[in-house]
Formats: C-alpha cells, sequence, structure tokens
C-alpha cells in the first residue's frame, strides 16, 4: 500500500476542557498518513492524479482554525472524516497532539486509524 503522508502540520485553535483554555488559542500538531495509489501520479506527473497534500492540509488548517472542540478525540474525529469523505481516501492514520498540556511531557494526543488497508 501507498502512503501520502503530511508531517507535524502546527494549527493554533481553541481546544480545551477548561475555562481558561477557551479563551486562548493553542498549538495542536497533525500528523497524517493517507492511503493512496500512486502509481498512476508517477506515470502522468500530473498534480491531478494526486492526492493533493497541500490541499488536503490547506482545507485542515481552516477547519481546525476555526473550530472550538473541547477533546482531542472529538477534533481528531472530524479531521479522519472530513479526509476520507473529501478526498476520497480509503484508510489513513491520524495523530494529533497537544503539545505542553501536560508538564513534563512534550506532548499528549490521540493516534486513529480509520477505513480499511487495501493489499494493492
Amino acid at each position: 500500500m501507498d502512503k501520502v503522508f503530511i508531517e507535524a502540520l502546527e494549527i493554533d485553535c481553541v481546544i480545551g476542557i477548561y475555562d481558561w483554555e477557551r479563551k486562548i488559542t493553542q498549538k495542536v500538531v497533525l500528523d497524517i498518513e493517507m492511503a493512496f495509489d500512486n502509481r498512476k501520479p508517477a506515470a502522468s506527473d500530473n498534480i491531478a492524479d494526486t492526492l493533493d497534500y497541500k490541499a488536503v492540509s490547506k482545507r485542515l488548517i481552516a477547519f481546525v482554525g476555526a473550530s472550538n472542540f473541547g477533546l482531542v478525540e472529538s477534533l481528531a474525529e472530524r479531521c479522519a472524516e472530513i479526509v476520507r469523505l473529501e478526498f476520497g481516501v480509503s484508510w489513513l492514520r491520524l495523530k494529533l497532539s497537544k503539545p505542553g498540556a501536560v508538564t513534563g511531557s512534550r506532548a499528549v494526543g490521540v493516534i486513529i486509524e480509520r477505513g480499511q488497508k487495501s493489499s494493492g
């Protein structure tokens, strides 16, 4: 299975359950692996045949930046749904990190997988 990935996409948003978190923006970081058969774009060398990681990134930046979730789990689930439905991705692994959320840790967050891996 081929994968297209986006690594360490940093986005500021309102995220958190505490009153003080609702009044500020905090950084979240997305790492995404998306199943995509890269043979067609490799043969054509045409961006129209690819899973355009710039378009995926821009869509997620817009969505996350305007979002207002309490839980990282909710935000991660919605981001995965957007990528799968709007970009036709059959499988993805999405890691959503919240840097500095827990004293002494670099980051906390969730990793989710959605969809079916193809054997192709």
